[in-house]
């Protein structure tokens, strides 16, 4: 029984391989055939997914087939814009090149598969001018590219060349047949004992992920050998995870610090949300106000360790804070609480949720305006934003100017100008700066020969005409000669 990674060790090999998307196999497939006749529409294929599901197995898969090498670069990797220009984005010129990066001919290097994964985790400094980049390679490149992304909305969000220049193969998440197909066959090439409801219980509880059913298989089958159901049941309870309305209920209504502790370390909520959770519900569940006010006396001094943990970034303060949210709290309640009294999701966390388009729609915005302004986006934020606008609203040619070198969305202008999506201004500026480009007329043979005069209709050649007489120029006269009027003798006068 191998203890190597089991995710690595039964990676698929190739397109055949691969569990549940069986149509998305065959398209990369397609995809990767049109290469063979030059320089497809789609020079880039975009795979869009969940993780775990197999897109990066798929990637790797599709060049074992074609024969193809593979350049990969990931989230580790740094991928600013020149570092992606030097590693991928030469091949947009050269025809190949080898493993130790120098650029070969075609027959002499083949192929290569340029894949960038996690593609729609490109933040902040760290990736500065990335998408530039991989735009550029998009366009241009002469090999064949892969761009692995679980947000699709996300990645186009930064281009909206994405969704036009690439080729898009969504996976979906294999069904829990298929992923007991797949770990029944690792337990035999791996003589483990597991039982079927067991194995049917990894697959179930993986919710679609094969890489994290693998692995929960792989724990068991090495920490018990011979895997029963109750033990796979005792992985899923283990990994189950308690609501914040029990939590509440135990700590405000049965007032009960032991079970609140309890359910708050198996709660997957940290110390600030669980805060905003207690100031939400105080009020309803405080008797008197003396008890409101010690409550709130408790939960500022867990609010004080709080913000000592952002500002010296020591997350041992949590401790703290949490038991002064547990046990603070329930030591301030002394007045028995009378009635029911409902637990409310935090109103600060839904004005959050409903704000979050236009909070990213502002963040994707600075985005673009901090490249063409070379300063950060905290500065376009703070000081540059409120200039735009008003250039905007002010000033037609600078409005189409901005979306076109910028590269802005109808939404983002909108944000920026304070309007709608569907303001007549927003589509005029879209419409300028990106105008359609016109289509060639074709004129069909028919039409030729009709436009083609026919032989009794063409003029008859009209004649030469005669030449002009030259004119006769007279001969030039002959100079005279000069009179030689040297005295020659004494006596010539």
């Amino acid at each position: 029984m191998s203890a190597d990674d089991w995710t690595e060790k039964y990676r698929p090999q190739s397109l055949k391989d691969i569990v549940g998307n069986p149509t998305s196999a065959e398209s990369m497939r397609q995809w990767a055939l049109s290469w063979e006749k030059g320089i497809p529409k789609f020079r880039a294929m975009v795979l869009i997914g969940t993780p775990g599901i197999g897109k990066t197995s798929a990637a790797e898969a599709l060049a074992r087939d074609m024969g193809w090498g593979i350049v990969e670069m990931n989230a580790s990797d740094q991928r600013t814009g020149p570092a992606i220009e030097n590693i991928a984005g030469r091949a947009a010129i050269f025809n190949s090149f080898g493993d130790d990066g120098n650029f070969k001919s075609t027959k002499e290097g083949g192929m290569k598969l340029i894949v960038l994964d996690e593609a729609d985790s490109l933040y902040g400094n760290a990736d500065r001018g990335a998408m530039p980049a991989i735009m550029d390679l998009v366009r241009h490149s002469k090999q064949p590219v892969i761009l692995i992304c679980n947000d699709f909305y996300g990645l186009s969000k930064k281009s909206s060349a994405i969704k036009t220049e690439t080729y898009q193969i969504t996976f979906r998440k294999p069904q829990t047949a298929s992923i007991e197909k797949v770990l029944m066959k690792i337990c035999a090439k791996e003589h483990a004992h597991v039982e079927a409801d067991a194995i049917h219980i990894i697959a179930e509880n993986a919710d679609g992920d094969l890489r994290a059913a693998v692995r929960d298989l792989q724990s068991l089958v090495l920490g018990y050998g011979d895997v029963t159901a109750e033990m796979a049941k005792a992985l899923g309870q283990r990994e189950s995870r308690s609501d914040m309305y029990e939590f509440i209920g135990a700590l405000l209504r049965k007032r009960d610090a032991e079970k609140a502790r309890q359910l708050l370390r198996e709660c997957d909520v940290d110390p600030p949300t669980v805060e905003l959770w207690i100031d939400e519900n105080l009020p309803a569940h405080c008797a008197s106000r003396s008890d409101l006010a010690a409550a709130y006396d408790a939960l500022s001094k867990a609010d004080v360790h709080l913000g000592r943990v952002s500002k010296r970034m020591y997350y041992g303060l949590w401790k703290y804070a949490s038991d002064m949210m547990v046990d603070g709290i329930v030591n301030s309640l002394k007045t028995p609480l009378s009635g029911f009294a409902r637990v409310n999701f935090p109103n600060y966390l839904s004005k959050m949720s409903r704000s979050r388009s236009s909070r990213q729609t502002r963040k994707d915005l600075a985005d673009k305006l901090c490249v063409i302004t070379h300063t950060s986006a905290n500065r376009v934020l703070n000081e540059s934003m409120d200039y735009f606008r008003t250039m905007c609203i002010n000033d037609v040619g600078f409005r189409v100017t901005l979306v076109r070198e910028a590269d802005l969305e109808a939404d983002e202008l909108a944000f920026l100008m304070g309007c709608k999506i569907d303001d007549k201004r927003i589509k005029t500026a879209m419409d300028l700066a990106h105008p359609p480009e016109p289509k060639e007329k074709k004129i069909s043979s028919r039409s030729k020969k009709a436009a083609e005069p026919t032989p009794a209709e063409k003029p008859k050649e009209a004649p030469a005409p005669a030449p002009e007489p030259k004119a006769e120029t007279p001969e030039p006269k002959p100079e005279p000669k000069p009179v030689d009027r040297r005295q020659k003798s004494l006596f010539d006068f």
